[in-house]
């Protein structure tokens, strides 16, 4: 799967460094050749013998040979990579990674890189949540370098929590898909993510608890098998972690209609994910309403129903996908979406399955097409039920 490319792969100062070992037969048994630099606080976790052993190449650490003062050039080892690999990748390298501090081996060769750039990290929980790792990992992303995101489990301080590196498994899968073959190019898609907000006055609005990172990573997904991708947005603080996707931000369920109708006429699939509130207040106050009483009420309408309008204008060459999450009756509200608003496949989802619904890194998903096939798929990573869903995508397309 990885024939013929070359790696170099970055271990920083952590407690799941000992992955990196499994982590290098893995890459090797799938036909890559893999180079190891080591921070100097790794060493203290995993010895650079193991290390230079399984990959069969010299473990680098430092810019020089203190015995001969042989320089390890950093630049022709960032033009010799592929990939460049970071995991485990501290809270400290993914700081001096976002602000260009270049102070070890690891950082000069990661600031001469010129290939993707993919990074795992590994920390406790706090740390993980603090404002400055995120806003790092932010700045990241917008260099392009892309995040293989942490898994929760029990941490080394014995917390429970996300912060745990990625299996080594699970890395190699992720870069393979991530660069696997194009089997959408030539194939525009609307994307639509998150929730909307609906304005009381200018200070609450009626909402829900949507993340937007079911959207995302359907969309991250789509661009790595070669689509165009256009994804119109409600508020969401997901970062897109594939280059090239042409994104929208809206705020309420007319302003994600709106630019739905724009673009659905140009693309060849529209994947409608968001979840798009069913009712707005009739009057919408322009200044903040004052309590007055211990009750009061708002009167609401109907929003544009989306998926309704597109399924009448869909033409027979498009392919409109929806969902559905729902707390009872879940098959049947599904089955009733898919024929109703004329849809090709619908995504079902429960809050009553452990690891579904909103705010999750995971989500148990039932597929439903128009000839009334069913798919039933396990509690996975939501990175990894993108893949589910676009695969099902390539089946439709060609039917």
């Amino acid at each position: 799967m990885l024939t013929g490319k070359k790696i170099l792969l970055g271990v920083c100062g952590s407690i799941a460094a000992y992955k990196s070992a499994i982590l290098i037969r893995l890459l090797i048994k799938n036909g890559a050749e893999v180079r190891v630099i080591m921070t100097q606080d790794a060493v203290n976790f995993i010895t650079p013998l193991t290390l230079s052993t399984l990959s069969k190449n010299t473990v680098l650490i430092n810019y020089s040979k203190a015995e001969t003062g042989e320089w390890n050039n950093h630049v022709d080892l960032a033009l010799w990579a592929d990939y460049f690999l970071i995991a485990p990748a501290s809270a400290n390298t993914l700081a001096k990674m976002a602000n260009g501090i270049c102070d070890n081996l690891l950082m000069a060769s990661y600031l001469s890189a010129r290939c993707m750039v993919y990074f795992a990290p590994a920390m406790d929980l706090d740390m993980w949540k603090h404002p400055a790792t995120q806003a790092n990992i932010a700045k990241l992303q917008s260099y392009s370098n892309i995040l293989i995101s942490p898994e929760e489990g029990e941490l080394a301080s014995g917390l429970f929590g996300l912060g745990r590196m990625a299996e080594p498994e699970y890395i190699l899968n992720f870069i393979v898909k991530f660069n696997k073959k194009k089997t959408l190019k030539g194939y525009k898609i609307l994307v639509t993510a998150g929730p909307t907000y609906e304005a009381i006055d200018p200070v609450r609005f009626i909402g829900n608890h949507s993340s937007g990172k079911m959207g995302f990573t359907i969309a991250d997904e789509l661009i790595s098998l070669g689509a165009s991708v256009i994804l119109v947005s409600g508020p969401s603080n997901q970062i897109s972690k594939q280059p090239g996707i042409i994104r929208i931000n809206v705020t309420s369920a007319k302003e994600m209609y709106e630019a739905c109708l724009v673009n659905f006429k140009e693309v060849d699939v529209c994947i409608m994910s968001a979840a798009v509130a069913d009712y707005t207040p009739v009057n919408k106050e322009k200044i903040k309403i004052k309590k007055k009483d211990a009750t009061f009420n708002i009167e609401l309408k109907e929003t544009e129903d989306i998926l309704l309008n597109l399924g009448k204008q869909k033409s027979e060459k498009q392919i409109l996908i929806g969902f559905a999450l729902e707390t009872n009756d879940e098959e049947k509200y599904a089955y009733d979406k898919l024929k109703n608003k004329n849809l090709d496949f619908i995504v079902l989802n429960s809050l009553n399955d452990e690891g579904a619904g909103f705010k999750k890194e995971t989500n148990k998903i039932t597929i439903i097409d128009k000839g009334l096939n069913k798919t039933v798929y396990q509690t996975k990573r939501k990175e990894e039920v993108a893949v589910d869903i676009c695969q099902k995508l390539i089946e439709t397309l060609n039917k």
